[in-house]
């Protein structure tokens, strides 16, 4: 915390990243945004203001001066859920002018979050940009979805207007989410230019996401050929009966059978996950099922989950 010739105190955390500060200004013991700095960013329901320092893991998501992608948000009719909903998507360079048929990652956000999640705090178009531009990554579609199906979008986007954003909303971890899961992709492979196959998808989440990227590729087993799981939860609360996580030996089993090419799993040693991601490992291990299995420093923090989207994406459609 360092205090100006005005007397002001500020303070800066990592939560965010080493390299993609976050802070608030404190004044007469009141904590508020920075007037001097206009960029600010939403986690869930605090707003901080931000800043970026080159290098180290910020040359993976600042803006460079390399062909851009586009990044919509898209309404579509959700049946299983009764309703209209909104997920962003972020199609590649050269899309527009382009006949190509592209793959499709499906990207989930965690708990708190909404389809604004990973393109703001995730920075995802950013990390696209880059890698594509350096040939690191095969060009595709990412798909940003609201994992919360009590909600038509993020807040301040819907008929509900401007309420204040809570982290568990009614339906989030029951299966409905799972189940209604096709109403996405049939979405996306309807209006857009995809390799609609096994070969052409690919899923990933962090926390939450994880958990729903989980039990999605293993509800639907012979669905997506490359699953990534950052920072997951793993198994649902007891008390929730849903027909989405019955067999759940079984369906990952089937999964197996059918074969995928990449199961990928990140963590920090510091989360709170570890223990559960630990022993779902060791149950992946008892059955044979392969996995590439990535370790870091840190905890439960978007710092690590850029950098498990920056080394998941360069493996995908190969």
């Amino acid at each position: 915390m360092t205090k100006d010739t005005a007397g002001i105190w500020t303070y800066t955390s990592d939560v965010l990243a080493p390299e993609l500060y976050s802070y608030n200004v404190i004044i007469d013991g009141v904590k508020t945004t920075d007037p001097n700095n206009v960029y600010l960013i939403r986690d869930v329901a605090s707003v901080f203001n931000i800043f970026l320092i080159d290098g180290g893991q910020a040359d993976l998501y600042k803006v460079n001066d390399v062909p851009h992608g586009t990044v919509a948000r898209r309404w579509y009719s959700s049946p299983g859920n009764n309703m209209t909903r909104r997920m962003t998507i972020y199609t590649p360079p050269g899309y527009e002018n382009s006949k190509e048929k592209y793959p499709v990652l499906y990207l989930l956000h965690g708990m708190g979050g909404d389809e604004e999640a990973w393109v703001a705090l995730g920075r995802t178009a950013q990390i696209m940009d880059n890698l594509i531009a350096q040939g690191k990554a095969k060009p595709m579609i990412v798909v940003m979805p609201n994992g919360n199906v009590a909600q038509q979008a993020a807040p301040g986007e819907s008929p509900k207007g401007f309420y204040k954003p809570s982290m568990q909303l009614p339906h989030t971890m029951d299966g409905q989410y799972e189940a209604t899961f096709k109403d996405i992709i049939d979405f996306v492979e309807n209006n857009y230019r995809v390799q609609a196959d096994k070969a052409g998808r690919a899923i990933a989440g962090l926390s939450m996401g994880g958990f729903h990227s989980l039990h999605i590729s293993r509800y639907y087993p012979n669905t997506f050929d490359y699953i990534g799981l950052f920072s997951p939860a793993i198994m649902p609360d007891p008390k929730i009966q849903s027909k989405v996580y019955d067999d759940f030996d079984a369906t990952l089993k089937k999964q197996m059978g059918n074969g995928y090419k990449l199961y990928w799993i990140g963590i920090g040693k510091e989360d709170f996950l570890y223990k559960y991601v630990k022993e779902y490992r060791e149950k992946l291990d008892a059955m044979g099922m392969p996995y590439v299995y990535r370790e870091s420093d840190g905890g439960h923090i978007w710092k690590n989950w850029r950098v498990y989207l920056s080394e998941f994406v360069p493996q995908l459609f190969k």
